[in-house]
């Protein structure tokens, strides 16, 4: 069974009488551990597809499930509760609260979800070591550059060991090689735990380094790659 199943999805926005429709009948399968982009011009549908699949909107109409639950069937609470317990969001921006250590901002999740103070310490404290962050646990994000800023993204988006981690254009704040070390991160993370990944993008870098590239046009997926084998090497080399 696929993690995230995809099924007729439309969405319309309706603005006084003007109808825009950003989807327009997306199928689409995503399997558990999947490292994939979903890429396109500015228009194509990127972004609300991802909202959509994060459970911060809601379609037109269509279904989607994951991990067999069908997110129409759920109260808005309830889609709150999934986002919290199954979801990780890494942003372009890293939304991370500048006042807060690192340490404090990957917390977070943790807190919402009532883990004790000890595990919170052990289980955070290793998370940062294992993203390369050893030294910078606890400093705020301006103490930091833009790359370490989004390991730390990166750290809260997985702390609570999601079954999916949805980024929207995690490299478009980032020079190349600070973005490329980003994917690799993510790449590993991914393969050690098996976590799905799915980016909106509009970097080739990004879409060179997924394992499935998804392109749409108008709402629509114009094109599937499959499955194919990820990069060993950076461009170039």
């Amino acid at each position: 069974m696929a993690l995230l199943s995809i099924q007729g999805l439309t969405k319309d926005y309706k603005t006084g009488k003007v109808i825009t429709k950003a989807l327009r009948g997306i199928d689409l399968e995503i399997a558990e551990g999947e490292f994939l982009s979903i890429a396109g011009p500015s228009g194509s549908g990127k972004t609300t597809l991802l909202n959509i699949i994060g459970c911060l909107d809601v379609p037109t109409s269509g279904k989607v499930s994951l991990n067999g639950t069908d997110l129409a069937d759920l109260s808005n609470k309830a889609r709150a509760e999934l986002r919290k317990d199954s979801i990780g969001f890494v942003f372009q921006s890293f939304n991370l609260i500048p006042v807060l250590t690192a340490f404090e901002n990957v917390e977070i999740p943790l807190i919402l979800l009532k883990w004790s103070k000890r595990k919170r310490k052990e289980t955070v404290e290793q998370l940062l070591i294992d993203v390369g962050l050893k030294d910078y646990i606890y400093r705020r994000p301006n103490e930091m550059s833009g790359g370490q800023q989004q390991r730390v993204a990166i750290a809260r988006a997985l702390i609570k060991e999601p079954k999916l981690v949805l980024a929207d254009e995690p490299t478009a704040n980032l020079d190349s090689t600070t973005g490329m070390e980003t994917l690799e991160l993510m790449k590993e993370l991914n393969k050690k735990k098996d976590t799905t990944f799915v980016f909106s993008t509009h970097d080739k870098m990004v879409m060179d380094f997924a394992d499935r590239l998804i392109l749409l046009k108008d709402g629509k997926v114009s094109s599937d790659t499959g499955t194919r084998n990820t990069p060993s090497t950076k461009p170039g080399k």
